[in-house]
């Protein structure tokens, strides 16, 4: 099967979910199945990122643009601007008509198979009816996107940014339902997000492809040689529903660690930390905020408590089953944990206020005991259950069905597109 595989980026740093789902998946596809990959690039991928696509893609093709950055006058400017626009700022920034005009082409040369769009993000640029071209697509949906924006504006605490999440979610779920009908087949990352999308989209062909784990690269590490104390996060920083979880934690769960235990620290480790974020590492706080680090091991390793305080976010967390195969003991928010086959108690605490939250993290370093059982149990599970090998080839069996199948209606794009 050939497969043109549309994206937004090139993978390397693999520093955040996204990419390290895709990244995992393509090296496991790519050596039976060859891939172009078309992708938006930016500049401000690694410098050996377009060579290094060829870890996981057989051809690789590149349409530079740019995005403005978050925080400048530009940037409010076109927010202001989008609100005159029927898609969501989030897609509407990634429409490019030279990368819309080569999948174009691709479509018409007859030289692949099947249209993997990875994301919702390149959908955009994807032809008004791309099923004229005879090609199968299917939509990669790493979230439920518009249940992120609807999370964001329950949580938000400024009225304005409330109003402002709230029409966001509002265009994102219209143009989420509309392309998720028109693809031939919908990949969703758990059996959550599958319901979701049959249930308020009204999506008749949809799968779900389980979240991997590295097995051999996040191998477990004696509970000895951790750290007494110490709890850990590792996520990208400059993805916003991990900012406004620690944000929370810090300020509702973690007072309440260092009264029961003065002597706890706290790892923040992630990319791009906005300045909130940063300046919760003062003097005297126990908290350490490293930015972007080279390998996020070391800190999973000497970590006595994983935690994962999200409130707000989609998908599967690739960072749980992370932590859990190097025998980190985890306490997660019911959002933090959603869409994953573990069980609380068994595998990881669950926790969705501050006191239980902060509770469920002091028991773990009291009792190392108990805390080093439940981390054996959830390493021997993820390493069983969900190595990467397997994952992808349950989304090869899913995109191979939906070739078979394709369905001969043309694909109808959202209005607003052009």
């Amino acid at each position: 099967m050939r497969i043109l595989w549309l994206k937004t980026e090139l993978l390397h740093p693999v520093d955040k979910g996204g990419k390290i789902r895709t990244y995992q998946m393509l090296r496991a596809i790519n050596r039976k199945h060859p891939i172009t990959y078309l992708t938006l690039d930016d500049g401000t991928a690694a410098p050996d990122a377009r060579e290094r696509a060829q870890e996981y893609a057989t051809i690789v093709e590149t349409v530079p643009f740019s995005v403005t950055p978050r925080g400048t006058p530009r940037f409010y400017a076109e927010l202001a601007a989008n609100l005159l626009s029927p898609l969501a700022y989030s897609l509407a920034r990634y429409q490019v008509a030279e990368f819309r005009d080569r999948v174009r082409a691709h479509l018409a040369s007859g030289a692949f198979d099947l249209v993997v769009c990875d994301f919702l993000t390149p959908w955009v640029n994807l032809p008004q009816n791309p099923a004229a071209f005879g090609v199968p697509v299917v939509l990669f949906q790493h979230n439920v996107e518009a249940e992120i924006w609807r999370r964001h504006a329950e949580v938000a605490g400024n009225p304005l940014s409330r109003w402002y999440f709230g029409v966001q979610h509002a265009r994102m779920a219209r143009y989420e339902g509309a392309v998720c009908r028109g693809a031939d087949h919908v990949v969703a990352v758990s059996e959550h997000d599958a319901r979701i999308f049959r249930d308020r989209y009204q999506v008749t062909s949809v799968s779900d492809v389980p979240t991997g784990v590295d097995v051999e690269y996040f191998d477990p590490k004696p509970f000895a040689e951790r750290v007494p104390g110490r709890l850990v996060f590792t996520g990208s920083m400059d993805w916003m529903p991990n900012a406004d979880g620690i944000i929370w934690f810090t300020q509702q769960v973690w007072p309440l660690v260092r009264q029961a235990r003065p002597d706890a620290t706290f790892t923040v480790v992630g990319r791009n930390p906005p300045a909130a974020v940063q300046s919760l590492a003062t003097s005297g706080s126990g908290i350490e905020v490293t930015g972007s680090v080279p390998d996020v091991r070391p800190y999973l390793g000497t970590g006595c408590v994983f935690v994962v305080p999200l409130r707000v976010g989609g998908g599967t967390r690739l960072k749980i089953y992370e932590a859990m195969a190097m025998e980190c003991p985890t306490v997660s928010t019911t959002v933090g944990a959603e869409g994953l086959p573990v069980q609380e108690g068994e595998h990881l605490r669950i926790a969705d206020d501050a006191t239980t939250f902060a509770a469920r993290c002091v028991e773990l370093l009291d009792d190392v005991t108990t805390a080093a059982g439940m981390a054996a149990r959830a390493a021997h599970y993820v390493r069983a259950n969900f190595g990467w090998d397997a994952v992808a080839d349950h989304f090869v069996a899913s995109c191979t069905a939906a070739s078979a199948s394709a369905s001969t209606v043309p694909i109808r794009k959202p209005q607003g597109l052009t």
